[in-house]
C-alpha cells in the first residue's frame, strides 16, 4: 500500500467512486419499437394467417414426403388449400398448431444420451462409483 503516494490513492478512489456513481445513475433508454410490415408477410385477415399456418405444416419434410407417397403433388395441395372454406381452413390450422415441430424424435434421444454421458463423466471425475443393480 505504500507504493502509491497518498494523493494518488485519494484521487484514484474519488475517480472510481465518481465513475461508479455516474455509471449506475445514467438513465437507461429501453422500450418497444413500433412494428412495421417487412414486406415478406401478407397476412391481412384471419384466413391468410390460417392459410400460412397450414402451408407451413404441409411443407414440412415428413408431411410432404407422405403426401408424395399418396400421389398428391405440392401443386395439388396448394390448390386444395385455396379452395377450402374458411371454417375448414381454420380447423386445419388449429389442429396443426398443436403438432410438434420436430422430426422423428432422434434429436431428443441423442440429447438424452449426451446428458447421461455427461453425468457419468462428471461422476467419474469426482471419483464416485456408479453401481447399477
Amino acid at each position: 500500500m505504500n507504493s502509491f503516494p497518498r494523493p494518488l490513492r485519494f484521487w484514484t478512489a474519488i475517480l472510481i467512486l465518481a465513475y461508479g456513481c455516474i455509471l449506475h445513475a445514467a438513465p437507461v433508454a429501453a422500450g418497444l419499437t413500433a412494428s412495421r410490415p417487412t414486406g415478406s408477410t401478407a397476412i391481412a385477415s384471419v384466413r391468410d394467417a390460417d392459410l400460412a399456418a397450414a402451408q407451413r405444416v404441409l411443407e414440412h419434410r415428413l408431411v410432404a414426403q407422405k403426401l408424395r407417397d399418396y400421389g398428391v403433388s405440392p401443386e395439388e395441395v396448394r390448390q386444395r388449400l385455396e379452395r377450402m372454406s374458411d371454417q375448414d381452413l381454420h380447423t386445419l390450422a388449429s389442429v396443426s398448431r398443436g403438432l410438434p415441430s420436430g422430426g422423428d424424435g432422434a434429436g431428443t434421444i441423442v440429447t438424452l444420451l449426451i446428458i447421461v454421458l455427461l453425468v457419468i463423466v462428471i461422476l467419474k471425475l469426482l471419483n464416485k462409483e456408479i453401481i447399477v443393480k
